[in-house]
């Protein structure tokens, strides 16, 4: 691990602390029966394109349960995170049943997020 001038983090473990965009997308794949990242193109879960800087709960025709309704967070590195590692602790009543328990593999789904079109 190499640390930068200005405390940032360089060379190969800063990638991995960001998580790997390609990594993410096969890891989503797992995700893809369920959401759609073409944004508008909701499915049995709401559309992911553009997920990543949203408000919780605003995806336009999805019916979101009451308990994402109530969250009124912006989805962003952190509330992901959290709600990857266990979506029905983060929002008890959520529909979503699935989650990402390793951390690496979230960092990758999260960064692939980041890059999907609003």
């Amino acid at each position: 691990m190499m640390l930068a001038c200005n405390g940032t983090l360089s060379g190969p473990l800063a990638a991995h602390a960001e998580g790997v965009t390609a990594a993410g997308e096969k890891i989503f794949a797992h995700c893809a029966p369920c959401h759609s990242t073409k944004p508008g193109e909701n499915k049995v879960g709401p559309s992911l394109g553009g997920v990543f800087g949203r408000k919780s709960g605003t995806e336009p025709s999805y019916s979101y349960s009451s308990a994402v309704k109530g969250l009124n967070v912006t989805w962003d590195e952190t509330t992901l995170d959290e709600w990857l590692r266990g979506p029905s602790k983060f929002a008890k009543g959520t529909k979503m049943i699935y989650s990402v328990p390793d951390e690496k593999d979230r960092r990758d789904v999260i960064a692939y997020l980041k890059t999907l079109p609003k």
